[in-house]
């Protein structure tokens, strides 16, 4: 499914306006066939409002947004018989994610687990499909479309057993720990 990203902003005499508008295209991961990532927007820890806004995720530094800040992503998550396939390279799939995803990629346990852990508090809703969300010690929830996970900075990871793509829409806000 492609996504349009439809940003408003406002004409020179400050009527509401269309700033932005275009398909989402950070894409596909080669190296991890379905696995797909794309940024939405993001703020500083300052939120404004721009009076002409530009992109700001073509050149993130960080997935993971400050304190105070925050991100917004679609991520579509294959099903996990893809990662025992023959063809699939974990090291090569991990570089790649490590590129794409800078910040993010750094806070995954290195067991290859998927499991990692952020400073963030997310809003995680599921827009197709199924997927479950691993806690600790065994802990697990089956989700579908339409379910609603807020994910408060707490060690997880995602699993789609199932065979088809499961997309969900994430908003991080950017923490500290207590």
């Amino acid at each position: 499914m492609q996504t349009t990203r439809i940003v408003t902003g406002h004409d020179a005499d400050g009527h509401a306006d269309f700033a932005l508008q275009a398909p989402l295209t950070h894409g596909t991961f080669q190296h991890h066939p379905g696995f797909v990532v794309n940024l939405v927007w993001q703020t500083g820890a300052q939120p404004g409002i721009p009076a002409s806004p530009s992109d700001p995720v073509v050149a993130v530094e960080s997935v993971l947004p400050q304190p105070g800040g925050t991100t917004a992503m679609v991520v579509s998550f294959p099903p996990d018989s893809v990662m025992s396939a023959p063809h699939f390279d974990p090291a090569a799939a991990g570089m790649e994610f490590a590129q794409r995803l800078p910040g993010l990629a750094e806070s995954f346990d290195p067991d290859g687990s998927g499991f990692h852990q952020t400073d963030t508090m997310d809003y995680g809703v599921v827009l197709e499909g199924e997927i479950w969300l691993d806690l600790d010690d065994g802990r697990e929830r089956h989700l579908k479309a339409g379910d609603v996970v807020v994910q408060l900075g707490t060690r997880h990871a995602w699993r789609n057993r199932s065979e088809q793509a499961a997309r969900m829409f994430f908003v991080l806000i950017g923490a500290t720990r207590g």
